[in-house]
C-alpha cells in the first residue's frame, strides 16, 4: 500500500468517527503543561525577621524562601502548605499573594504571605539549615525572593504601625 492510499484509509476513518480526533485533542491539551508554577512562602516573626533556608539544590543563590514546585491538578496555596509541611514540618495558613511573577516565559512564581503559631521542625533532605534573618543583613537572594520580602515588610510595617 502506498503511503496516499494508507492517508487516504486513515481520512476516511476519521471522517467515518470524528469522534477518535475530538478525543485525541482532549487527551492531548490535557497532557499539555501550559506553564509550571512554584510556589515561596514569606513567614515574618514578631520582630519583623523573615524566615530563609539553605536550599541543597540551588548552587547559585542557596538562602530563599521556603516554598517549591506546584503538582497537577494542585492550587499554589495548597502547594505551600504542602512544601511546608515536607521541607520544614511546620504547619502554616496561607494569606495574601504578595507577588506573582512569570519567569523564563512559561514559569509562574507565586509568593505568598504565610502565618505560623507552630515551630520549626525536622529539615527535609532539600535543606540544608534555616535562620531567621533581619531585612539589614540578608543574603544574596534570588531576585523574585527578594521582591516577595520587601512587599511583604511593607504589609508589615502598615499593620504595625
Amino acid at each position: 500500500m502506498t503511503q496516499k492510499a494508507f492517508l487516504r484509509r486513515v481520512a476516511d476513518l476519521l471522517q467515518k468517527a470524528p469522534w477518535i480526533v475530538s478525543s485525541a485533542m482532549l487527551l492531548w491539551r490535557w497532557r499539555q503543561v501550559r506553564f509550571s508554577a512554584g510556589v515561596a512562602g514569606v513567614v515574618l516573626n514578631a520582630e519583623g525577621q523573615v524566615l530563609l533556608v539553605e536550599h541543597v539544590f540551588h548552587p547559585h543563590a542557596p538562602w530563599g524562601l521556603p516554598g517549591g514546585w506546584v503538582d497537577r491538578h494542585e492550587s499554589p496555596a495548597d502547594a505551600l502548605q504542602r512544601e511546608m509541611r515536607e521541607e520544614l514540618a511546620l504547619e502554616v495558613t496561607v494569606g495574601a499573594v504578595l507577588l506573582c511573577e512569570l519567569d523564563f516565559g512559561n514559569h509562574l512564581d507565586f509568593a505568598y504571605l504565610c502565618h505560623t503559631t507552630g515551630s520549626i521542625g525536622t529539615l527535609s533532605s532539600e535543606l540544608l539549615d534555616h535562620g531567621w534573618y533581619d531585612i539589614a543583613s540578608l543574603p544574596p537572594l534570588q531576585k523574585f525572593h527578594y521582591r516577595a520580602i520587601m512587599r511583604a515588610m511593607e504589609l508589615f510595617v502598615q499593620v504595625n504601625q
